[in-house]
């Protein structure tokens, strides 16, 4: 199994409709790969269309279902490939989507992420939500994409057909290499699900490795298939961990001041919730806080120098965004 450089590995649970129609795609394009599901302990079929439609897939089974950061946690323990393709399981790859990959990995040393381009299953012709054309974040840790600023989506017409360093790369299609995987000890436990691949990537941009995103890649993503944007779960897990991330990756004298910022632009958010009539959402963001203050000392426990100064690009993308217009990101 070794004889590859790279492992896909697709985090699955109770996914099979998923697999069936999107493993197709990956063992058809991964010839340079060796391919593995990591199954949180499914109790659907999973296991049983692997091993009937996808034999040539090796099948790692956690036993129990931890999430995204902590299943990959568990599985990749057992995958020794030198690269790692972390890839969801509503993901259609396209032919040769490895090899600009590999040929970056190879070419640069210190590059320790890659992102590949992700556009909408749904509709091909626009970028896609998580991730698009490459994460970067603003001062207060609010992310955005090229190709995807808040709910504000671009049409693809190869403005974004490059190759530059980005900030952080998305969890959909996420690229890193072993060492750096294994030195930075995986993504953290805690955030369970959702903005886990951004602490991870400003975690590998502390200590001086890059992250890059190419368009010679091209992956389509369906988006929501897990979690819906429309769930509250999800509003608390992208509330809470920001929050987490920010307590972890700050530097020191901009942790207070940041934090605080941030628990008011959040007050305000849940106050949108509730004109908008969404009020388990505005709970959700009241929850998300509250699990926030109870894990902070084991979270600040987890800093580790060097913080570096120069994380985010814009100062404020709400500013921009809600102020300025700023739709569209700005080069």
């Amino acid at each position: 199994m070794r004889d590859k450089k790279i492992a896909v590995v697709i985090l699955n649970w109770n996914g099979a409709k998923l697999l069936e129609q999107f493993l197709p795609s990956v063992t058809a394009y991964s010839a340079e790969a060796n391919v593995y599901v990591a199954d949180n302990a499914s109790t659907d079929n999973s296991i049983a269309v692997i091993k009937e439609q996808f034999p040539s897939v090796t099948i790692i089974q956690n036993d129990g279902n931890y999430g995204f950061a902590k299943g990959y946690n568990v599985a990749l323990q057992q995958v020794e490939e030198e690269y790692y393709a972390l890839v969801n399981s509503d993901i259609e790859v396209t032919e040769d989507w490895l090899a600009p990959i590999l040929s970056l990995f190879d070419s640069e040393p210190n590059i320790g992420i890659i992102q590949p381009k992700i556009l909408d299953y749904k509709n091909k012709e626009y970028f896609e939500y998580a991730g698009a054309a490459g994460g970067f974040i603003d001062q207060f840790g609010y992310p955005y994409c090229r190709g995807r600023i808040f709910d504000h989506i671009e049409k693809d017409k190869g403005q974004y057909d490059d190759e530059i360093g980005i900030f952080w790369a998305s969890g959909a299609c996420f690229f890193i290499r072993k060492e750096i995987y294994r030195k930075l000890s995986g993504f953290d436990d805690d955030f369970f699900a959702h903005q886990e691949e951004i602490d991870l990537c400003w975690r590998a941009f502390n200590l001086g490795y890059t992250a890059k995103y190419t368009s010679k890649s091209v992956v389509y993503h369906v988006g929501g298939a897990t979690l819906n944007e429309s769930n509250p779960k999800k509003t608390f897990l992208n509330f809470r961990n920001s929050l987490l991330m920010l307590a972890k990756n700050l530097p020191e004298n901009k942790l207070f001041p940041i934090i605080l910022a941030r628990i008011v632009l959040d007050g305000l958010a849940g106050i949108q919730f509730i004109f908008k009539g969404k009020f388990t959402h505005c709970w959700a963001i009241v929850k998300a806080h509250f699990h926030f203050y109870i894990l902070i000392n084991k979270t600040l426990k987890k800093r580790k120098s060097p913080q570096a100064y120069n994380y985010y690009r814009s100062k404020s993308i709400v500013y921009k965004y809600f102020l300025k217009n700023g739709t569209v990101f700005d080069l």
